[in-house]
């Protein structure tokens, strides 16, 4: 059966899907796009839910290379202005699927963690899990007032490592920071009011947390610091956008290890 109306109960639950509220009730959230939903078909570590297929798309081979690794009973097939009528790309590709999401709990052994503080750009956000992945960092932890992780965009934007980080969202950021100093971590923080430049540090058993993106880490946090670290800015520019900042301390660390082999 091919779905042709807005009414339908699953286009009514997935559209409900677009809210935070309704992502947190269900525990499950929206992936589009080709290359994002064949990894969530393929990863280990993500439970599919439906497939939704635009009904021009349902015969293309490379869809057909996906579907045939869903059972049926997980594929719904939706008129072409409905499946737009879903999607938040203005030209969607023709096929999303409803995930759930995991159930994150602290990696105790992980050497080197990254924190956010107030980060409020869905993009920043997906840039800087994707960098994570890239970089080899399995764990983040993000404050109470960060974007959503499960935002549409930010899924998006992490291009499918959204799938492969161990992100504990909604933390008393605070109140971790403090339980981890108890741990034996150090707290690393970006900051402008220091000399200390991000490669002069030595990155072991610590947390590095990138603040918001107008507002960078807020005082109670600096507070906390062992150590503030800048990036060096030879131009005018005054900051760099804070998914930027993260990348480039991320592969600072990793030309640290790399160094260590030479």
């Amino acid at each position: 059966m091919i779905i042709s109306s807005k009414e339908n109960e699953i286009v009514k639950y997935i559209k409900s899907l677009e809210r935070k509220k309704a992502r947190d009730a269900n525990n499950q959230y929206i992936v589009e796009g080709l290359k994002i939903v064949g990894e969530a078909v393929l990863s280990e570590n993500v439970g599919i839910y439906k497939v939704i297929i635009s009904e021009s798309k349902q015969n293309d081979k490379e869809f057909l290379d996906i579907l045939k690794k869903i059972d049926n009973n997980r594929i719904i097939i939706v008129k072409d202005n409905i499946f737009k009528y879903l999607c938040d790309t203005v030209n969607p590709q023709g096929i999303i699927a409803i995930v759930n999401k995991k159930n994150m709990e602290n990696i105790k052994n992980e050497d080197i963690i990254f924190a956010l503080d107030n980060i409020q750009d869905p993009g920043n956000l997906g840039t800087i899990i994707r960098s994570l992945d890239s970089s080899g960092f399995k764990q983040i932890f993000l404050s109470e007032d960060t974007v959503d992780c499960y935002n549409s965009k930010v899924v998006r934007s992490s291009m499918g490592a959204i799938f492969r980080v161990n992100i504990l969202e909604n933390q008393n950021l605070e109140e971790k920071l403090k339980s981890l100093k108890l741990e034996g971590y150090k707290i690393i923080t970006t900051s402008l009011d220091t000399n200390n430049n991000h490669f002069d540090i030595e990155y072991k058993k610590c947390v590095i947390v990138i603040g918001n993106e107008s507002k960078g880490v807020s005082k109670n946090i600096q507070d906390l610091s062992d150590i503030k670290i800048k990036i060096p800015m030879l131009g005018k520019t005054e900051s760099l956008n804070a998914s930027v900042a993260a990348s480039i301390v991320m592969y600072e660390i990793v030309r640290q290890k790399f160094k260590k082999f030479e």
